[in-house]
Order: C-alpha cells, then sequence, then structure tokens
C-alpha cells in the first residue's frame, strides 16, 4: 500500500495489434495530466525490450510476461502510481490475473476489426505474419479472447481517440478512480 493507505488505479487497454491502443493512450495520458494525475505508462513493446529482448511470442513467453508486466501494474498500484497498461494480452487470464491483484482496475477493450487493423498495420506484423516470419500475431495466426465484461469498450475503428479517452476518464470518475472536477457534481459510484 502506498504511505497514505490509498492504492492506486490500473487501467488495461486491450484489443488487436493496430486497433488504436497506443493512440488512445496518449489522449488518456494528456487528460489525466490536465487534472493533475501523473500515471505511468506500461507499454508491451517497452517493457517487451526489457524483459525479451529477443521474442519469440510464443505461448510459454506470453505467459511469463504477461505475468511481470501485471505484477509490475500491481507493484506500482500499491505504492500508489496509477498505471495505464497498453498491451494486447490475448489471453482473458492474463488481464484476469492483474485485475485480481489490483482492486481499483478498469478494462478497456479497443474494438476495431481485423481488416481495418491490418490495413494500418504500422509495425508490419500482419504483413509479417501473413508471410510466416511474425509467428503468434493474435487474431492472425493466436488467439486474441475479447474481454467477457470490460468496464468501457470503445471502437478503434469509428470512435476519435480524444473521444475514446474522455469516455475511458468518465468511467474512472464514476468508479471512484478520480475525484470529481470541482464545479460538477460528483456521478453516482457503481458498486
Amino acid at each position: 500500500m502506498a504511505s497514505d493507505g490509498k492504492q492506486a488505479f490500473a487501467v488495461w487497454l486491450t484489443g488487436l495489434p493496430s486497433s488504436g491502443k497506443s493512440t488512445i493512450t496518449r489522449e488518456l495520458v494528456a487528460l489525466l495530466a490536465a487534472r493533475g494525475v501523473r500515471v505511468r505508462v506500461l507499454e508491451s513493446d517497452a517493457v517487451r525490450r526489457e524483459i525479451t529482448p529477443n521474442a519469440t511470442y510464443g505461448t510459454a513467453e506470453r505467459d511469463l510476461f504477461y505475468a511481470a508486466l501485471g505484477y509490475m501494474a500491481r507493484l506500482l498500484t500499491e505504492h500508489g502510481i496509477p498505471v495505464i497498461v497498453d498491451a494486447t494480452a490475448n489471453r482473458r487470464a492474463y488481464r484476469d490475473r492483474t485485475r485480481a491483484g489490483i482492486p481499483l482496475f478498469l478494462e478497456v477493450h479497443v474494438r476495431c476489426p481485423l481488416a481495418v487493423c491490418r490495413s494500418r498495420d504500422p509495425k508490419k506484423i500482419y504483413r509479417r505474419g501473413a508471410e510466416g516470419t511474425a509467428p503468434n500475431v493474435p487474431g492472425l495466426s493466436a488467439p486474441y479472447e475479447t474481454p467477457l465484461n470490460p468496464e468501457v469498450t470503445v471502437e478503434g475503428d469509428r470512435d476519435a481517440p480524444a473521444e475514446s479517452a474522455r469516455r475511458i476518464l468518465e468511467a474512472m470518475e464514476e468508479r471512484g478512480f478520480l475525484p470529481p472536477v470541482k464545479g460538477r457534481r460528483a456521478p453516482p459510484r457503481t458498486p
């Protein structure tokens, strides 16, 4: 627990590669900063370079990676540092394990059709997956298990990233993760 006895929140944005998670994360970080809330972002590619620099993306490696990512998120929140996790986490179990260890946890599903993700493909993941040079691409050659009950679902192909971030922020307020903005009534708390 943080020295003041309060545990910070964690928000996990999940979705297929190239669904818009990182763009929405940047917008959310800016909205939080405008309210004086500083967060740490655990972005899967950046963390993976440290933990598994020669990633194979096999099941055992992913199990280890997402366990470590969830552990980092939990440690940070226990020390009062709010966290945004920007990671596909293709198996529900990865996200659910993290949820179980963080009381203030919000799962955001960035839903986006595979065809749109493939057309964006800034890292050429899908192209390399189709060529056979990138194994285990979620949604292509590896399963992606959509969240069963995410607190927020945004449309990565239709919603503007700023609007998606605003909706996430509202959900955080509704759940008491953030203090209400002065001059605005606090929304009712959701159990």
